[in-house]
């Protein structure tokens, strides 16, 4: 499976494209930036041009689509725009880079850019969304105002964990991480997430995804013996490798059966360990189950 659609939704909002010209929209919409592949101008160049058609006071939120060769250069001109008209952007609340899809580039080949100094211009931000980890820069920061990160990839690296294991985010609500595989970059390990969640888990967290996990089994297990995941809403361990073996930790636990919304979707568990799941968890969600090919499991978002 590879990422086929783009966001309806996001802050909110109605996605609409601008692809230049005039802004179309209104209160209710939030414009996703494109550029063609081949498309011979910048993000940057097209996001001053979005900037100069609209009220700067009023914008909170946007999101920054297919840049032109996404495989071969990062979104970093459009972040020197950003973070020029920073004074002029004080509700910039949300932000998306990299919604796209397969066809614009696959998640694994898409680069990414350094969101420090971004960061910093921006402390009134309360959602970051990213998608794409090839090239990401991301080091340990402090930010008070931050509610929801979600990044998504097709393997994580183990710096950007470390960054985070090392970072501040006092209002975190929602944290979403797409670990998936060694073979497009993930190289970290339970222990690792571990250290990510002793500093990022706050008392306002109520949603945690540790999504499209080649080592969903063992995500699983740990998650099973900590008491914290009792005072979540959802714990999403969807799009990846989960078997009988997980899930039978996550039945054990007194804490994962308390959760409102435990979800699982593109799984390897067998249909006697789901009948167990869903008469001791009602919010589990159980969709999309796989078959193991010749004993290989496999994320559902890789490339």
């Amino acid at each position: 499976m590879t990422i086929s659609d783009r966001t309806e939704t996001f802050f909110g909002k109605r996605v609409e494209d601008y692809q230049g010209g005039d802004v179309a929209g209104g209160p209710g919409i939030v414009h996703r930036l494109c550029l063609d592949y081949d498309d011979d101008k910048s993000m940057g160049v097209l996001l001053e041009e979005y900037l100069s058609k609209i009220d700067k006071s009023a914008l909170d939120a946007l999101i920054l689509g297919p840049w032109s060769e996404p495989h071969d250069t990062g979104p970093d001109d459009a972040f020197e725009v950003l973070i020029a008209h920073a004074a002029e952007l004080k509700s910039l609340k949300a932000l998306f880079v990299g919604d796209m899809t397969f066809e614009d580039c696959e998640i694994s080949w898409i680069i990414q850019g350094n969101y420090e100094a971004l960061l910093q211009a921006f402390p009134q931000l309360e959602v970051l969304r990213i998608r794409g980890a090839t090239s990401l820069q991301l080091p340990a920061f402090s930010h008070a105002a931050l509610r929801e990160l979600v990044i998504e990839s097709g393997g994580l690296p183990r710096e950007i964990s470390e960054g985070l294991a090392q970072s501040t985010l006092p209002s975190l609500e929602h944290l979403e991480l797409w670990l998936g595989t060694d073979e497009y970059g993930f190289d970290g390990d339970v222990e690792l997430l571990r250290g990510v969640l002793q500093k990022l888990r706050t008392p306002k967290l109520r949603h945690l995804g540790l999504r499209d996990s080649e080592i969903a089994d063992e995500v699983a297990a740990w998650l099973a013996t900590e008491g914290w995941v009792a005072e979540l809403d959802t714990l999403d361990l969807s799009l990846g490798t989960l078997g009988d073996e997980g899930a039978k930790a996550l039945l054990a636990s007194p804490h994962v059966v308390k959760l409102k919304r435990l979800d699982l979707s593109h799984h390897y568990i067998g249909a006697p360990v789901q009948a167990q799941l869903r008469a001791a968890i009602p919010g589990v969600v159980l969709d999309d189950p796989q078959e193991a090919d010749d004993g290989h499991r496999y994320v559902a978002v890789g490339e």
